[in-house]
């Protein structure tokens, strides 16, 4: 039997009064929780943004890349009256550039008050530049530790345009102008322009290395070929000081810091942002998915893989580690 045109407007008005009602819930919801969330971190940075008397702990953790946020947040607790500080590492590494601006403003802190580096899971790479900037570096046994060296990567598609029938032209002002790139064969000259600037890149890590742990020039050529080590090897290798975890470094700040043993460990956050709070993501899900918006539920789960691939696209030299892929 066909509807009745006014039981039809009906209907699609109801439709879109439920949709709007849906919506507005969405975003009053929304904004409760983004709400508590400032409220959250503004007394958290209260309690923890300010270390104080205490033993302030930082982390860091991720592909390592240049920020200045990190830069003024670190030279602030440099500023502060913390008595000491520990570095929770996990890193894999990231830019060169952005690895040795962590380094120097690691260093400023180190030059005003004791610093311990505790690598949790990783310190390579980049990872391991920042790492050298402490007192003192303790790992976990299992932790992965070294990968000294620099590498630049680049995907090469001319053969494929080729085969397409896809040719790319230019005119350079120079030979080595935008060399290499992935749209015409590498040549011999911009291979060796590459190289160069990736051996001098690495002469530095290699040195930094040297100079920081007290290296000889038999023990620098054995840990300086790229690979990683456990932190039972590393620590056979000179490259860290000690086995253990946060608490290692609390007793080795009390016998040579002179560090009261019971002073407070307090967080200071680097970067206080609401991707920082994981549940926000959640129950945005469960929100959306609740009040039937599957489509919108799943659209922001996307979200976070779109992230993580922006978090992958690093520009220039990387000092960066990465296991192999297996097919």
């Amino acid at each position: 039997m066909p509807l009745d045109s006014d039981v039809i407007v009906d209907r699609r008005r109801i439709r879109r009064k439920l949709t709007f009602w849906r919506v507005a819930t969405v975003l009053i919801v929304a904004a409760a929780v983004v709400g508590g969330a400032f409220v959250f971190i503004g007394d958290r940075a209260a309690l923890t943004g300010r270390p104080g008397g205490s033993i302030a702990r930082i982390t860091i953790e991720g592909l390592i890349r240049s920020s200045r946020q990190r830069v003024e947040a670190l030279d602030r607790l440099a500023g502060s009256n913390a008595k000491a500080v520990i570095v929770h590492l996990n890193s894999p590494g990231g830019t060169v550039a952005g690895s040795e601006e962590l380094y120097h403003s690691l260093m400023r802190i180190k030059a005003k008050k004791p610093m311990v580096v505790v690598v949790d899971g990783m310190a390579a790479s980049g990872g391991y530049i920042a790492a050298m900037a402490s007192d003192r570096i303790v790992a976990q046994q299992s932790a992965l530790i070294g990968s000294i060296g620099v590498i630049f990567q680049y995907p090469n598609f001319s053969e494929l345009l080729k085969t397409v029938g896809i040719a790319v032209e230019s005119i350079k002002s120079s030979p080595l102008k935008a060399s290499p790139n992935g749209f015409e064969p590498t040549s011999p000259e911009a291979r060796a322009a590459v190289a160069a600037v990736v051996m001098d890149s690495y002469d530095w890590f290699r040195n930094l290395v040297r100079e920081r742990r007290q290296l000889d020039p038999a023990l620098l050529a054995r840990v300086s070929d790229g690979r990683v080590f456990t932190g039972r090897q590393a620590l056979e290798l000179k490259l860290i000081d000690a086995l253990g975890d946060e608490q290692a470094a609390i007793d080795w700040l009390a016998k040579e810091k002179n560090i009261d043993p019971k002073t407070p460990v307090r967080d200071y956050r680097l970067s206080p942002r609401l991707g920082d709070l994981p549940f926000l993501h959640v129950a945005m899900i469960g929100l959306l998915d609740a009040i039937g918006l599957n489509s919108w539920a799943q659209n922001f789960k996307s979200w976070g893989a779109v992230q993580a691939v922006e978090r992958l696209n690093l520009d220039g030299l990387l000092a960066l580690w990465h296991p192999p892929s297996t097919n």
